[in-house]
């Protein structure tokens, strides 16, 4: 039989073993999810970063995506609210320096709950990898309070907190003139600051009285009233990112830049590190 102008079959690549009848077969599902959502986020216009556009959200979940001056800079989720967790961010960008809300602005989109098990924001990453860095994802921006251990952490030069360090000259809002107790005033700076104020506890500061002088004091000012109150072996240390007052912390911090000791405010020159990957804790997702 003339097998002339019959064509013939291509070979199979065949396994590891040699054969030709069994291969593996990867499909990229996330790849395309990734895709899909960083496409339906790219056809989104941007708002900018402000209470009367978030207002106008839906108390859904989603994933988002920031704006530094036009620049893409940073992609997260929210997995109860959007709004919730945007004005998280506001009001973080709100307590820092070198940094104006009128810079930033935001897209987002509403998810269904069962798909934030698909880790939607880490889907946007890495399709946003592909196609260069996304300077916020890692360098600290959405990290929790690192927690003691880490005070001492000497921080990367293109880290959040060196980048856009913490606003000592913001007026502590709620704060009232008048006769209170130093508790109630360390509660009212850490409810009322928009960075974090993490403190030891004492029986003696709630029986201690102290004097605020007037409503509207800067941060700056009121750390150095409470530094005058505490016993001497207590100081309040602002490092980049947040504030912190303990009996039993070291004198210096690597990445302080101001202490308050006996009602004195004392500069410093923080410590930092090339820049390059940074070291991040788990960011906060949730609401």
């Amino acid at each position: 039989m003339s097998t002339k102008g019959v064509g013939r079959m291509a070979p199979v690549v065949g396994s590891d073993d040699g054969t030709q009848y069994h291969k593996d077969f990867t499909l990229s599902i996330t790849k395309a999810l990734g895709d899909q959502l960083a496409a339906a986020l790219k056809g989104l216009d941007r708002a900018p970063l402000a209470e009367e556009n978030i207002a106008r959200l839906k108390e859904k979940p989603g994933v988002y995506q920031l704006y530094l001056n036009g620049e893409f800079v940073y992609v997260g989720k929210a997995e109860k609210s959007l709004p919730t967790r945007l004005h998280n961010h506001l009001r973080k960008i709100s307590g820092r320096r070198n940094i104006s809300l009128a810079e930033m602005a935001f897209s987002c989109l509403y998810v269904a709950e069962d798909f934030s098990a698909l880790a939607p924001e880490r889907l946007l990453i890495s399709h946003h990898k592909g196609q260069g860095d996304i300077p916020w994802n890692n360098n600290g921006f959405g990290n929790k309070d690192p927690g003691r251990q880490r005070d001492s952490t000497v921080l990367k030069q293109n880290h959040f907190d060196v980048l856009f360090p913490i606003d000592l000259d913001r007026p502590v809002e709620g704060l009232q003139a008048g006769e209170t107790t130093l508790h109630s005033l360390l509660e009212t700076i850490k409810a009322d600051l928009p960075y974090n104020f993490r403190y030891g506890k004492s029986a003696e500061f709630k029986t201690r009285r102290i004097h605020v002088p007037a409503a509207g004091m800067t941060a700056d000012e009121v750390f150095q009233l409470i530094s005058a109150e505490i016993p001497t072996k207590w100081q309040v240390a602002a490092l980049m990112g947040y504030v912190i007052m303990y009996d039993d912390s070291p004198n210096e911090y690597k990445s302080a830049w101001r202490y308050y000791r006996a009602g004195q405010q004392i500069g410093a020159v923080p410590e930092a590190e090339p820049a390059g990957d940074v070291e991040v804790d788990q960011p906060i997702f949730g609401d």
